[in-house]
């Protein structure tokens, strides 16, 4: 059974997504990279890491949902989730994207909350 291996990330809105990355940064030690965002090698025995990443408080990129935040999660088998959801019927994306990070597919949760799986590269 396709199955969440972790979280791979914890996207949220912020208004000024810069000064916060540099405030965490400084108060908490977060390793911030050029796109804003920190990253951490949380397990080396398996693929992935997470992110924390603030966005612009006008981002669309969690569109539909209206909430201020959405979380990224780690999958084994990105296609067999994706059939399982469909058949218990979860409100499933479509969308499949591949890039050298991994593929990324999208669902909502019933809150309305979007949630992005991720299936890292090999």
């Amino acid at each position: 059974m396709a199955k969440v291996t972790g979280f791979g990330g914890i996207f949220f809105k912020a208004r000024d997504p810069g000064a916060l990355g540099e405030w965490y940064a400084r108060h908490l030690g977060f390793p911030l990279e050029d796109w804003g965002g920190a990253r951490f090698d949380d397990d080396a025995s398996r693929p992935g890491y997470l992110v924390w990443t603030p966005f612009a408080a006008d981002t669309t990129y969690f569109a539909p949902s209206t909430q201020p935040y959405m979380l990224n999660l780690r999958v084994d088998d990105l296609d067999g989730l994706l059939a399982q959801l469909k058949a218990d019927g979860v409100d499933v994306d479509g969308r499949i994207e591949e890039s050298e990070f991994g593929r990324f597919s999208w669902i909502m949760d019933p809150e309305g909350t979007r949630i992005e799986l991720w299936q890292p590269p090999a």
